[in-house]
């Protein structure tokens, strides 16, 4: 069985210049809500993860109005929110164990940031032995500035994060090919 992983999707990542610059991918959260709509329509597992920071200057710090999920994207009340304050989703909270008393071997992964959060989410996810599907379009991340003053476009920094978790730690595909699959196969046969 699989289940899909909605990663911080939040209010607080809309403010691009805490996070580093310009963001690529504008249409993340779109796809992100068509991969929703499409578990919800099939009655198939699903968990928001919420970003909760530890540090107060963050937009993301809890009673910040940058702590919410987005609207469009926001959970059902018959739906599992599992708040984290650290990049994996794993790390500190009970997600491994709600994932296996329900059966589930295989994740879809969406939310933002395809670097931070998303990449360290994927990862673990493959440690602890899960069928990882990251979603390409429905990520997105921010400009970065490296160690030596040099800056990294968000398009770039999006795609060598996908590229270095293609293969080994996840398959990597756009919306309309995981619906594709997920139409064939189900969410048993799934990856």
């Amino acid at each position: 069985m699989i289940a899909l992983l909605m990663i911080d999707i939040q209010k607080g990542l809309n403010q691009s210049e805490y996070w580093g610059g310009s963001r690529n991918n504008p249409s993340a959260e779109s796809n992100c809500r068509i991969i929703l709509d499409y578990f919800r329509s099939k009655s198939w597992p699903l968990f928001h993860i919420q970003h909760r920071s530890t540090h107060p200057d963050s937009p993301l710090f809890p009673g910040k109005p940058g702590q919410e999920i987005k609207a469009e994207v926001a959970p059902l009340e018959s739906e599992t929110v599992v708040a984290k304050s650290t990049n994996s989703a794993f790390v500190g909270t009970a997600l491994d164990e709600l994932l296996k008393n329900r059966g589930i071997t295989g994740l879809v992964i969406v939310g933002l940031t395809t670097d931070h959060c998303v990449s360290a989410t994927v990862r673990s996810a493959a440690d602890l032995g899960y069928n990882t599907t990251l979603v390409a379009d429905a990520t997105a991340t921010y400009s970065k500035t490296g160690i030596d003053g040099r800056f990294y476009e968000a398009q770039l920094v999006h795609a060598i994060s996908l590229a270095s978790l293609q293969g080994e730690f996840a398959r990597v595909l756009d919306t309309s090919e995981l619906l594709m699959e997920l139409e064939a196969s189900g969410p048993t046969d799934f990856i």
